[in-house]
C-alpha cells in the first residue's frame, strides 16, 4: 500500500478542507444558523461528494474508499453540521444491487444497537436507527429472504434528532411501513454486507480522525491565547505533553484509517473487514481520549455548552458506536483469525 496521496486526491483533500473552514460552525451557537448550514449542504451537494460510490457504467464506484474516507475526514475536523456517511453508505448499498441512485435524499437505517444494517422497521427487535438524517427522507433497510437481503425503504419520522449536534438520527417506527427499492437487480449477499461494512468501518474512522484533527487544532489554538499567571497554558509542560500525547494518537489513527479505506476496495471482504475492524478499534478508543484531553485542556469553560470541545465528543462518541465499537471490532479480528470466545 502507498500511502501518498495522488494529486487528485491531494485536491480532494484541499477542496474539503476549504469548503469546512469556510462553511463550517465555528462556535456553538453558528451550528443553529440556517443560513450557514445551508450554504454548506448546497456546497456539499454540488460537490458531488455524496456521490462518491455510485456506480459506473461498469459497476465499479466512482471513486475509492480512499477517495471518499479523505472527505469524511476533513468533514469530521469542521465539525461539518452536513450529512456525508449515511448518503453515501446508502448510494454503495444501490450500487451493491444494482439500483440506480435514489431520486430524494436518503440515508442507511441500523439495528438498535447501530451494529448492523437492520433487517426490517418491523419486528420484535429493537427498533432501527437512521444515521446522518440530515437533509434525508427516507432510510434503506435490509430485508431478509431465501436468497439473501433485499434493500427496502422506510419514510423518515418528521424531527431528528440525537446526541450529536452536528449529524441527527432519528427511530424509525417499529410498525414504519417497508417498500422495495426499485431496479434492484439482486440481492444483497453475504459478502456483499461484509464488504459493504468493511467499508462503512473505514468511513467512520475516517471521521474520527478528522474530528480528533478538529479537536487539537482547537485546543492547540486555545493553549496558544489562554494565559495563567502572565504567560500562556501552552507553555506549560503538563499541558505539551497531554496535547503531545493526543496528537501521536491522531497521527496513529490516521495511519490505521487510511490502510482500512485502502483495504475496503483492494482486500477480499474477510480481510477488509478485518483490517477496518482493527482501524474501528483504535481509532474509537484513541477519539474517546483525545476528545476528553481537549476538555481538559480547556479547564473550567471546557465543561460548559458554549465550548465546541463538548461537540467534538459528541461526534466522537457517536461514530465510535457506528457498526460496532471497540469491543465488538476486536471480536470481529477475533472471529476472523478463528479465535472468537477464548
Amino acid at each position: 500500500m502507498d500511502v501518498r496521496l495522488s494529486r487528485e486526491q491531494q485536491a480532494l483533500r484541499d477542496a474539503g478542507a476549504w469548503v469546512v473552514d469556510r462553511l463550517g460552525p465555528k462556535t456553538v451557537a453558528q451550528i443553529a444558523d440556517h443560513a450557514r448550514a445551508s450554504e454548506l449542504s448546497a456546497a456539499v451537494a454540488a460537490s458531488g461528494w455524496r456521490e462518491l460510490r455510485c456506480a459506473t457504467e461498469g459497476g465499479g464506484p466512482l471513486a475509492s474508499g480512499v477517495e471518499a474516507a479523505i472527505v469524511a475526514e476533513e468533514l469530521g475536523r469542521g465539525p461539518a453540521d452536513v450529512s456525508f456517511l449515511g448518503p453515501t453508505l446508502a448510494a454503495e448499498l444501490r450500487r451493491l444491487v444494482g439500483a440506480p441512485p435514489g431520486d430524494e435524499p436518503e440515508t442507511v437505517a441500523l439495528d438498535g444497537r447501530l451494529l448492523a444494517l437492520a433487517r426490517s422497521a418491523g419486528g420484535d427487535g429493537p427498533p432501527a436507527v437512521a444515521i446522518d438524517t440530515q437533509g434525508s427522507t427516507r432510510a434503506l433497510l435490509l430485508t431478509a429472504d431465501g436468497e439473501g437481503g433485499r434493500l427496502v425503504r422506510a419514510d423518515l419520522p418528521a424531527a431528528p434528532a440525537g446526541p450529536d449536534l452536528t449529524r441527527p438520527s432519528a427511530v424509525l417506527d417499529a410498525q414504519a411501513t417497508v417498500t422495495p427499492v426499485e431496479g434492484a437487480g439482486r440481492p444483497l449477499t453475504e459478502d456483499d454486507l461484509t464488504r459493504w461494512t468493511a467499508l462503512g468501518l473505514a468511513l467512520t474512522c475516517a471521521d474520527l480522525v478528522g474530528t480528533m484533527r478538529g479537536a487539537v487544532e482547537l485546543t492547540c489554538a486555545y493553549a496558544a491565547q489562554r494565559r495563567q499567571y502572565g504567560v500562556a497554558i501552552g507553555s506549560f509542560q503538563a499541558v505539551q505533553h497531554m496535547l503531545a500525547d493526543a496528537f501521536v494518537s491522531t497521527e496513529g489513527a490516521r495511519s490505521v484509517a487510511l490502510h482500512a479505506a485502502w483495504a475496503a476496495d483492494a482486500l477480499p471482504p474477510g480481510e477488509s473487514l478485518a483490517a477496518a475492524a482493527v482501524a474501528k478499534a483504535y481509532c474509537a478508543r484513541a477519539a474517546r481520549s483525545v476528545c476528553e484531553t481537549a476538555i481538559q485542556v480547556h479547564g473550567g469553560i471546557g465543561n460548559t455548552w458554549e465550548c465546541l470541545a463538548h461537540v467534538f465528543l459528541r461526534r466522537a462518541l457517536l461514530s465510535a458506536d457506528v457498526l460496532g465499537d471497540a469491543p465488538v471490532s476486536l471480536g470481529r479480528v477475533l472471529a476472523h483469525h478463528g479465535i472468537a470466545g477464548r
